[in-house]
């Protein structure tokens, strides 16, 4: 048994950081001008931004932390095959957006910590539905190296999006159980 696939893959997850890279730089060269594309709770004109606050982050700061953890749990969540890593990947980041403008906080709801919290809660359970003994150690892992992740979940800073947090983690956790046995 082969621990990680042969397929190419990863060279998919190569593409999104590149993304995320040049975005990155784009918004530090504008001055952080891209930020304006980031969810205002329940103003309809921000409903589209949905899909760009993902890929907006405040500083590098917070682009790094969420860097790192998002390609690690991508690359993690690649064993369950790519089609289940875009699709999960397009749901986390509309029903997490979809969450976060109906119930946020005002202010606006930017960076990956979303789709981060929403790997993490996908991979601590679909592991262990998957009943394929690599892809709970995944699980088992991920709950061992993340485990504090869970923490972010709390109302504990006034300038971090816990919502998205929490909205991220929960619908995680939905869309293992809904996927299953989904192929």
């Amino acid at each position: 048994m082969k621990l990680l696939k042969t397929r190419p893959d990863w060279h998919y997850l190569v593409l999104v950081s590149a993304i995320l890279f040049v975005i990155e730089i784009i918004n530090v060269l504008s001055g952080r001008w891209l930020n304006q594309f980031s969810i205002v709770p329940r103003d309809i004109t921000s409903l589209p931004y949905i899909i760009t606050a993902p890929w907006l982050h405040i500083s590098i700061a917070h682009f790094g932390s969420n860097f790192v953890t998002l390609v690690i749990l991508s690359f993690l969540l690649l064993e369950f095959g790519l089609k289940r890593y875009v699709l999960v990947s397009l749901l986390l980041i509309v029903s997490t957006g979809v969450f976060v403008w109906t119930f946020g906080r005002t202010g606006h709801h930017l960076g990956a910590s979303g789709i981060v919290y929403g790997y993490f809660g996908y991979l601590v359970l679909a592991g262990w539905l998957s009943k394929r003994i690599w892809l709970a150690l995944i699980s088992v892992g991920v709950v061992f190296f993340y485990g504090g992740l869970i923490w972010g979940v709390l109302p504990t800073q006034p300038y971090i999006s816990w919502e998205s947090h929490l909205f991220g983690f929960v619908s995680g956790l939905f869309f293992a159980y809904k996927l299953r046995n989904h192929k």
